[in-house]
């Protein structure tokens, strides 16, 4: 289905538009050796898997691979019909840097390799696959003996090019969208957010051995970008316009299947050897040109996929121990609800230069939270290119007036900061029924929303005093709108609405702007 979709857009964008060229390939060349210089081999790299499920009271943070349990995945990947298994991960729900790869010796005169994906979750008698696919019959059955097929990615990959494309691609154009961007996946995509069908993401790349080690293959760097075979040109810049060629060569890629002589088409809508303002670029509106997607690739943003970048400052413990910090748990579940959005949550607590800890103070005033804005945030530099590109989310131990706001930062006209204060969280966390992973997430989820755009002014749902509990005139009212924006389930639940309960109700997730935070409000 993602195939013929991207088919149709891409052949749109050839009639309509003048801006790209194709350059034909067969899948396979017989007699011609398309890398002289090494031996072609080719890698699958596995980098994060995630599950994305949860119960759906959304009070218990457990995931629902398996019912009791956290799930113990294993990944199956076929390059050329053969098959490669990985260990079993036991009980994780969350695997980072894996430190496992697939490696398998591939003919040097046929380009493309075929590589087949799947997830698996590792049961006593009865193993049961995972849903990493965009398929939208996944949604129909989950009988994993008759529908296996259903939940294979299945990919080509262009030893000419050392680009893939199938069930993962680059695509810009709406009609034929990789939702979930290049090198992820995402079982949510066939629209089964809420279903309990084993939704998963899984982060990867694939390469390929190749002389210079700068991931361009010897046939591409010869005949479409001229440049050395030999020499590492992953930094070059040769025409001066702030981002490397490899970055434009790789994301510029498009491909597609001429039906008609059974070739792969492959153009380019990036010129590496010609200038562009990539400043003013911003294919996907989430706010970050793509000057700022090619700063924020080593953190797997994506030009073409929405992205969110919180920085979380967090105060230094109490001199009783006491934290001020989200809990772990807490960080997990809030990537988990973007993510499934394919909005992508990058939380920078330490892992992408920020994360500052902020000395201890018992009650924080409001020019004492600009202070950290400008010190930690912005490091006494104005220009500071974090910001517009990461939001400021701090936890503090107490401020006053209230547990949680957005607050003017003092240096500029945007509002992009926010606070929840530790110590008026674990007060709500001791009340009956409530569960401190929830209610830390909860309220960091909804003063961000603030920073996306959404306020009582658009949504009277959203921060309304007279809706907090059922005995409040309004608190009936806002039944139908369940988001964390609503007083009446704030610290009991970490999502945003759809919109889907007809009367009463927004639609938080459609509504999200992205480039809030950079508008200047006055």
């Amino acid at each position: 289905m993602k195939e013929i979709l991207v088919n149709i857009g891409i052949i749109l964008s050839l009639v309509l538009t003048s801006i790209v060229i194709p350059t034909s390939n067969a899948g396979s060349i017989s007699g011609e050796n398309l890398d002289p210089l090494v031996d072609v081999k080719v890698t699958f790299h596995l980098l994060e898997i995630r599950s994305l499920e949860k119960n759906d009271d959304h009070v218990h943070a457990r995931e629902y691979i398996d019912r009791y349990s956290p799930p113990d995945f294993y990944v199956k990947v076929w390059i050329n019909d053969k098959l490669r298994t990985s260990k079993v991960w036991w009980n994780t729900a969350y695997i980072y840097h894996p430190n496992w790869s697939v490696t398998v010796d591939v003919p040097d005169d046929i380009d493309v390799v075929n590589i087949k994906i799947q997830l698996w979750d590792w049961n006593f008698g009865l193993d049961k696959i995972c849903d990493i696919s965009g398929d939208y019959s996944n949604i129909q059955s989950m009988d994993e003996n008759k529908r296996l097929d259903d939940y294979d990615v299945e990919l080509y990959y262009s030893i000419r090019y050392g680009v893939w494309w199938g069930d993962d691609y680059t695509s810009d154009d709406p009609l034929g969208k990789d939702p979930s961007g290049y090198g992820r996946l995402n079982g949510c995509d066939d629209g089964s957010i809420y279903q309990h069908d084993r939704d998963c993401e899984m982060w990867f790349k694939i390469t390929q051995t190749d002389f210079d080690g700068d991931g361009i293959p010897y046939w591409a760097e010869v005949n479409v970008l001229h440049t050395n075979p030999m020499v590492n040109d992953s930094y070059l810049d040769s025409d001066g316009d702030g981002i490397p060629t490899y970055w434009e060569y790789i994301w510029g890629h498009r491909a597609w299947y001429n039906w008609r002589d059974g070739t792969y088409q492959h153009y380019w809508v990036y010129n590496a050897s010609s200038p562009e303002n990539f400043s003013a670029m911003d294919p996907d509106n989430d706010g970050l040109d793509n000057i700022e997607e090619y700063l924020t690739s080593q953190w797997f943003s994506d030009p073409f996929r929405k992205d969110l970048f919180i920085e979380l400052d967090h105060m230094a413990d109490s001199p009783k121990g006491e934290k001020s910090d989200l809990p772990l748990e807490s960080k997990e579940i809030l990537r988990t609800v973007f993510d499934r959005r394919n909005i992508v949550y990058h939380l920078d607590d330490g892992c992408m230069g920020g994360g500052e800890v902020i000395p201890f103070d018992n009650s924080s005033t409001m020019q004492e939270l600009r202070s950290y804005y400008w010190n930690y945030f912005l490091h006494g530099d104005p220009n500071n290119w974090r910001r517009g590109v990461f939001h400021y989310g701090l936890v503090v131990y107490h401020a006053a007036d209230y547990p949680g706001f957005v607050f003017w930062n003092g240096v500029n006209n945007y509002l992009d900061s926010y606070q929840i204060s530790s110590k008026d969280m674990n007060e709500k966390a001791r009340l009956p029924l409530f569960k401190k992973v929830i209610v830390f997430a909860s309220a960091y989820m909804h003063e961000c929303g603030h920073t996306l755009g959404i306020f009582h002014s658009n949504t009277p749902g959203c921060d309304d005093q007279n809706g907090k509990a059922p005995w409040q005139p309004d608190y009936w009212k806002w039944i139908p709108y369940k988001s964390v924006m609503n007083y009446g389930y704030i610290y009991r639940m970490v999502d945003y609405s759809d919109g889907s309960r007809g009367k009463n109700d927004f639609n938080d997730w459609e509504r999200i702007d992205l480039t809030f935070f950079q508008r200047e409000l006055w």
